[in-house]
């Protein structure tokens, strides 16, 4: 599936919560699911940039992306999760090109704090990067 089917299905889900609020607790909630290791909380693995602490490890498996994440915020752990599960599983290349904004494209962006904001884009500056240094 493309990145751009990928958010097409992603607010499809949720069109039907009008509410940016009700949105982003649905992030947060799914983000709750998935556990991270706490020996994986390195300074190796930070986002620099972030008010919170995130975490993000990448991995290339078979010519394709994988990302897992952890933060010490709810809010910004569901966002995190929400980025990392949209990108993982596409190419580098995918990944590079797109211009895909999650965030904006859900409406969630008004929902967040300045200091978010640039958290959310240093995590997606993060996967970019990964997938830069990825490509063959």
């Amino acid at each position: 599936m493309r990145l751009t089917d990928r958010q097409q299905s992603l607010l499809d889900e949720v069109i039907h919560l009008e509410d940016p609020q009700e949105r982003l607790a649905l992030v947060v909630d799914r983000a709750q699911r998935s556990p991270f290791p706490p020996s994986e909380r390195t300074p190796r693995n930070r986002v620099p940039g972030c008010a919170s602490n995130v975490w993000l490890i990448g991995e290339l498996r078979d010519g394709r992306c994988y990302f897992r994440s952890d933060a010490d915020s709810p809010v910004v752990r569901g966002l995190v999760r929400l980025l990392t599960d949209f990108f993982s599983g596409h190419t580098p290349r995918e990944i590079v090109d797109s211009e895909a904004d999650l965030v904006e494209a859900l409406d969630l962006v008004r929902t967040l704090s300045s200091t978010r904001r640039h958290g959310i884009a240093s995590v997606q500056a993060a996967i970019r990067d990964f997938a830069k240094t990825s490509q063959p």
